[in-house]
């Protein structure tokens, strides 16, 4: 009987810590819920008028109009178009920052929407179509979403919600100018809000719409921007023997770097990918210029395999140069390390995740080779990232296009989906923050 009575006690101790919680969320996804043609609505007229990196203006605009709307206090200008602000709760609590990312690509678009985009652009000195080719459009509907729903409900939300609109996650529309997070954290982004932790997620078509994927750890790949500049002789293309021919050394430097990846690197033990975007060379049919250019990317998850990648590279191009009388000079930058997800978070928020979707529809995902700057968060908190699935009922996520295509086509679905998914991982947070115990932070 003593043994009985006390775990009633024990259990109407928890059913009352829990209470708050439980109705709060309740409140908040019916307030979301409600919110779901608005999402609609501002992911279709962003999704019309894209902007490249650091050109975001109109987007800021739309973003920093709605959050006065909320009774919020937008900061813009932080890094040029990236818009923040600090929803406070009614109770005391943690602080977090949840993410979206604002930019487009310069894609011409070729899904024949009725919102179509028809935006041109100029993307590094080049006439472009631009696009909401990765979903970025999404992204921003859903966290103004999300910031509606918890403003809906202030009084009772603890902590403080920092809602972070970022520019140039894809990369800066000018050459030589900074990635977006990078940027928004140089200028002080969390200067007077520290987090706790922060989220981040992103649609993508490698899952049907319902799904969500994550893992902890490791989840995706730093983002290496390379450069290589081989240096020859220019000739008349009818007597090579008088020069030193660029595009026959950086073609010969090409072949070569796939073999270091097939030869040299234990890809069973972490991948790699080293791909070439650019090969640029000469003006004239008849003419073996002076110079040629190669750009491309590198992807890898751990930096000492990063590192000897590197230094692979620069000793390749820098011998097949020397064995055809030339020069070759390698620069790499650095855009993004490898996003991972801190895994105490991750474990928390995967529980979230099953809450808000169900647990048949988090799955976990291997590593992903694509990249982004949301890992440069993870210098000043614990982070968790992501994926919302975006590919329609009835087709196969293995052939849809992928994010960055032409057709990539976003089923709107995904902004109910991942917005209560981040709607849940955010309140389960502040309700419960590492360390919470049964009680603690109960009022």
């Amino acid at each position: 009987m003593k043994h009985g009575f006390l775990l009633s006690i024990a259990l109407a101790a928890i059913s009352c810590a829990l209470a708050p919680a439980n109705a709060l969320a309740a409140d908040a996804a019916q307030a979301l819920q409600a919110l779901q043609p608005k999402m609609v609505e501002w992911r279709r007229d962003l999704h019309q008028h894209p902007e490249l990196g650091t050109h975001e203006v109109r987007t800021a605009k739309l973003v920093a109009d709605q959050l006065r709307a909320l009774g919020l206090q937008p900061r813009t200008g932080i890094a040029g178009t990236g818009v923040v602000a600090i929803l406070k709760g009614g109770r005391p609590g943690p602080r977090i920052a949840i993410r979206a990312d604002m930019d487009a690509l310069p894609v011409t678009e070729q899904t024949g929407l009725p919102f179509a985009s028809k935006v041109t652009g100029t993307y590094r000195g080049q006439p472009v179509g631009v696009m909401h080719a990765c979903g970025h459009d999404a992204h921003v509907a859903m966290l103004l979403g999300v910031a509606s729903a918890l403003v809906a409900m202030r009084d009772g939300l603890p902590g403080e919600v920092m809602f972070v609109f970022q520019p140039a996650e894809e990369g800066p529309a000018n050459a030589g100018e900074e990635f977006g997070a990078a940027l928004m954290l140089k200028q002080g982004l969390f200067s007077d809000f520290k987090p706790d932790a922060v989220f981040g997620l992103h649609v993508w078509a490698g899952l049907p719409v319902g799904q969500v994927g994550t893992r902890s750890g490791a989840l995706m790949a730093s983002a290496d921007e390379w450069t290589l500049t081989v240096r020859g002789k220019q000739t008349h293309g009818s007597r090579p023997w008088d020069g030193v021919d660029p595009i026959t050394i950086g073609a010969q430097i090409l072949l070569g770097t796939q073999s270091i990846i097939a030869r040299q690197v234990n890809i069973a033990a972490t991948p790699v990918v080293l791909t070439a975007g650019q090969f640029q060379s000469g003006v004239r049919f008849n003419i073996i210029p002076d110079e040629a250019k190669l750009v491309g990317t590198l992807r890898t998850f751990d930096p000492l395999v990063r590192q000897d990648v590197i230094d692979r590279f620069r000793r390749t191009a820098e011998d097949f140069a020397h064995a055809g009388g030339g020069s070759a000079e390698l620069q790499v930058v650095n855009n993004a390390p490898a996003t991972v997800n801190d895994p105490a978070l991750a474990q928390r928020a995967r529980g979230s995740l099953e809450t808000a979707v169900g647990a048949g529809n988090v799955v976990e995902m291997p590593l992903v080779t694509v990249a982004e700057d949301f890992s440069q968060y993870a210098t000043v908190a614990p982070t968790f990232f992501f994926f919302v699935g975006s590919t329609a009922t009835g087709i196969d996520p293995a052939s849809a296009p992928i994010n960055h295509s032409p057709q990539f086509l976003l089923d709107e679905h995904a902004l109910q989906i991942g917005s209560r998914a981040m709607l849940q991982v955010a309140l389960d947070y502040l309700e419960q923050p590492p360390g919470w115990t049964w009680g603690a932070g109960s009022d």
